[in-house]
């Protein structure tokens, strides 16, 4: 097995369970956080929303920790920055599954939560750029495109893992679900985090950083020489980060709530399955992002993402698994699309000195404005309208009109040197 082989799948273990975690929190926070947390909450809406925002607490840690491990991962190295993220993800969210709630402990409860969620949010801010730039920097030119999709496989096999655990919890059935259930896809993270360690632990460091010259502070660089690929780099995003999470954290608390009245086995169900169509997909969207450009096969898949947005809200309600689950899939292939050229289209907006801290700071950043809040403002918004989905979609058309501008007109750089294989 070469560097670059060897580096791709070490990129796919660690965002697997880095992304397991995080969204173990984000299907937890749509179904039973809610009442766990905040069970004084004067309406069901107002604790949804008061869960959904210590969801949103760890969006708004993570460009924090793009500058901070962007610091270290451009001046010290790319893989003693992963390392240390995946620790720090797997003790928070190890924390969470043993966490008392509410009723055992009152307010000091919710705050823990919000404490151990800003942790998993400062790791998975230092995590994603670093395991994007070791699957990236590592591949022979040509296939960048194709090796950087590894690194985004681990979102949906993360979310496969996520959504697949509170599958096969429910069956034990709601009380089992509120009592101790909801703890065990947390508690299991550990195991997983040592087996990432094991793997990541062997290896090699970035040839293109070991041959760049350093940054004396790559933060300042970026906001000097690079901040406008800062920008587009956010504007790039938002369906590929907040898009997504408006069609699985929100759609599943919408899908389910009283207004729809799906069952959450057959929504959870549905998002597993949506997730398995992007884990199979993404690699050949990828391959396309090579052949044809990764830019314009984004483009592509943005469009088709804004045309399915009503049908895929139109289903909820039909209990039909068939159309459920069909549209769930149809979806999740476009905005696939939207996400698996964005290793590659993010690495190179940056020249190799800063790009570390500048895709941390473009992928965080966005996951703090648009990944964060999206769920907040859909469910607010759907609320305002009486139960009514049309702004959800007018929500995400718009973000599907802002990234296909913003790519249409962000900069590229090339790696100074040829990349070892």
């Amino acid at each position: 097995m070469n560097r670059a082989t060897r580096a791709a799948g070490a990129a796919f273990i660690g965002t697997t369970i880095e992304w397991y975690d995080f969204y173990v929190y984000a299907t937890a926070a749509a179904l039973i956080f809610d009442d766990l947390f905040f069970p004084n909450a004067s309406s069901p809406a107002v604790a949804l929303m008061a869960s959904f925002a210590t969801y949103a607490v760890g969006f708004f840690a993570r460009p924090l920790g793009g500058i901070v491990f962007g610091h270290f991962g451009d001046r010290v190295g790319r893989k003693s920055a992963l390392v240390v993220t995946l620790l720090m993800m797997g003790a928070a969210t190890f924390a969470v599954g043993v966490l008392p709630t509410y009723a055992s402990i009152g307010a000091l409860a919710p705050a823990l939560l919000v404490l151990l969620r800003f942790i998993q949010g400062l790791a998975v801010g230092g995590e994603w750029g670093g395991a994007v730039l070791m699957a990236v920097e590592h591949a022979p030119e040509g296939r960048k495109t194709f090796y950087g999709g590894f690194a985004q496989l681990g979102n949906p096999a993360g979310a496969l893992l996520a959504t697949g655990a509170f599958s096969l919890i429910t069956l034990f059935g709601d009380d089992a679900l509120m009592s101790w259930g909801w703890r065990v896809p947390f508690i299991v993270s550990a195991v997983l985090v040592l087996i990432g360690l094991l793997i990541r632990l062997r290896v090699e460091e970035s040839p293109v950083f070991e041959r760049t010259e350093k940054s004396a502070m790559p933060i300042k660089a970026v906001f000097r020489t690079s901040w406008r690929s800062v920008l587009l780099g956010i504007g790039t995003l938002p369906v590929a980060i907040g898009g997504y999470y408006i069609l699985t954290t929100f759609l599943l608390a919408y899908a389910t709530g009283s207004s729809v009245g799906e069952s959450e086995q057959l929504i959870l169900n549905g998002l597993s399955f949506a997730a398995f169509v992007e884990l199979v997909a993404t690699l050949g969207i990828a391959y396309l992002g090579d052949k044809f450009g990764s830019r314009k096969v984004a483009i592509w898949f943005l469009v088709a993402t804004a045309v399915l947005a009503v049908p895929q809200f139109a289903v909820l309600g039909s209990h039909s698994t068939f159309l459920i689950f069909g549209m769930l899939g149809l979806m999740r292939l476009a905005t696939s699309g939207t996400y698996g050229p964005m290793a590659a289209i993010l690495s190179e907006m940056f020249p190799p000195q800063v790009r570390y801290t500048g895709i941390s700071l473009a992928y965080q950043g966005a996951g703090a404005i648009f990944g964060g809040l999206s769920p907040l403002v859909a469910t607010a918004l759907v609320a305002g309208a009486g139960g009514a989905a049309w702004p959800a979609v007018a929500l995400l058309v718009g973000m599907c009109a802002l990234s296909v501008v913003c790519l249409a007109v962000a900069p590229r750089h090339r790696d100074p040197v040829p990349t070892a294989v």
